[in-house]
């Protein structure tokens, strides 16, 4: 028991020189980790009031929209710009403005919009979509071969109904009628059988092979 007692007196003694000899840097230790934990809590909060302005900046933004009140809409997506360019209410709301301004047929506004868009979205998907819409504006403007070039350098599989049918378009515009019937009957394989688009793609398809009976 005694030499049980020494040696668990021993041990507690070591453990105090220890602590003494190191007591700075345990509480350096301490100290940075809790500064560790505190600004990552900070960050995570900060974070998540920058998003929730983006989304209120947008809601004001949709309000706007919905009460064609334009000067507002315009500084909405302006702020969204300039305060929130990282978050993905500013890409949709450029992205917005770059529909609005195809309808209006205000193509170069249109294509400005889109290049912004393009370049601060964060999704892969998003920036291929941007890219397919740019052709699509492009191909408004005169420019089938611009927009041909551009749809060339798409990832293989994107989008392929849509982008099949706007190269078919394109090739069109380019008087390449056997190609843009192959891409058009590319479309009309990818599209599912309730698509919208199918319609019209199955419209220019039979217009061309049509063509294409005749001049036989």
């Amino acid at each position: 028991m005694a030499f049980d007692a020494y040696d668990d007196y021993e041990q507690g003694e070591q453990v105090r020189q220890w602590l003494r000899a190191n007591a700075a840097s345990i509480l350096v230790g301490i100290v940075l980790g809790l500064l560790l934990i505190f600004g990552w809590q900070q960050w995570r909060a900060h974070q998540q009031r920058y998003r929730m302005a983006a989304a209120t900046q947008y809601q004001v933004l949709q309000q706007a929209l919905q009460d064609k009140n334009d000067a507002l809409a315009t500084a909405a997506t302006e702020r969204l710009m300039k305060d929130y360019p990282d978050t993905v209410f500013a890409t949709f709301a450029v992205a917005g403005r770059a529909e609005r301004a195809a309808t209006a047929g205000q193509y170069a506004q249109a294509a400005s919009a889109l290049i912004w868009a393009e370049q601060h979205a964060g999704d892969s998907a998003l920036k291929r979509l941007f890219e397919l819409r740019l052709a699509q504006v492009e191909l408004a403007q005169g420019q089938p071969a611009a927009a041909l070039a551009r749809l060339d350098k798409l990832p293989a599989g994107t989008y392929p109904g849509a982008t099949q049918a706007l190269r078919g378009d394109a090739l069109l515009a380019l008087k390449r009628t056997a190609e843009a019937r192959t891409a058009y009957a590319a479309a009309l394989a990818a599209f599912k059988p309730d698509a919208p688009e199918r319609a019209l793609v199955q419209l220019k398809f039979d217009d061309l092979a049509a063509a294409g009976k005749q001049g036989s």
